[in-house]
This record gives C-alpha cells, sequence and structure tokens, in this order.
C-alpha cells in the first residue's frame, strides 16, 4: 500500500515521504490516526507542501543542532504540575507542557513533535526524554517534575 506520510513516524519516515507498507498497518493503524493519507497523483503538491513546511521548521546546519543540544543538555528543567498525595499527578507530562518548560527556562524553542517520552511521567522526580533536534542529533534533557 503506498501513501502519503502527514506526520513523523518513528522508523517510518518524516512528513512529505512517499512510503510502501503493508495494507493492514497503513489501513488499521496510519490511516485512521491521520499520520498518512493514501497515494495519488494529485497528492504531489500536497507532499510539496508538507515538504516546505517540514523544511521551514527544520534545524539548517548541523552545528546549529550541536549547539541546541549542548544547550539542552546544560541544564535540568523543572517542569511545574499538579499532583495530589503521595507524589502522583493529576494525568500526566504531555509535551506540550515540556515545550512550555523549555521557554520558561529559556531554552531554544523545540517543536513538541521532537520530543520522545519513553513512558508517561506521571509522578514526580526526576526523569529524561529525548529531543530529536536534527536527524543526526539527539539531545537527552533531564526534567525535573516539581509539584505546582
Amino acid at each position: 500500500m503506498k501513501l502519503i506520510l502527514t506526520h513523523e513516524v518513528t522508523g517510518l519516515g518524516e512528513p512529505g515521504d512517499v512510503v510502501e507498507v503493508k495494507p493492514g498497518y497503513g489501513r488499521n493503524y496510519l490511516v485512521p490516526r491521520d499520520l498518512a493519507t493514501p497515494w495519488s497523483k494529485g497528492g504531489e503538491k500536497q507532499v510539496e507542501a508538507i515538504k516546505k513546511a517540514r523544511e521551514a521548521r527544520a534545524v539548517k546546519s548541523l552545528d546549529e543542532a550541536k549547539n541546541i543540544k549542548a544547550q539542552l543538555e546544560n541544564k535540568p528543567v523543572k517542569v511545574k504540575v499538579k499532583s495530589g498525595a503521595g507524589g502522583r499527578l493529576f494525568g500526566s507530562v504531555s509535551t506540550t507542557t515540556i515545550v512550555d518548560a523549555f521557554d520558561k527556562a529559556g531554552l531554544p524553542s523545540v517543536d513538541r513533535r521532537r520530543i520522545e517520552v519513553t513512558s508517561p511521567i506521571k509522578a514526580l522526580g526526576a526523569h529524561s526524554v529525548v529531543v530529536r533536534v536534527h536527524p543526526e542529533v539527539a539531545a537527552t534533557v533531564r526534567l525535573d517534575v516539581i509539584a505546582d
């Protein structure tokens, strides 16, 4: 099955990529979650629009990406959230909350789709997340989740 990715899918591709996947994976996972759309000849215009938007958001050079990585890994980021008794959170820490914490800490702005949280953050304390700054550069950022 030939699809056009509309969002980044780990291990498959970036937005705007035309990929070939098994029919069940495309029909049951990618298309219903709006991660991809079926490929068509008219979809080439959509591919170009997606690629232009991706280039505008992308970090241009490898040196700039390494500089951003150094800034992100330099100090832990404090994330203030509401919590209940015993340090349990009401819900979990989202990537949007993490991006807001980066902005408050004076760190470079990062697209929320570039943040990878391996397991949901549902308790107070120290956690780490991976930020894909560039296809070749990934930063591991330490988050200190504290009560608001």
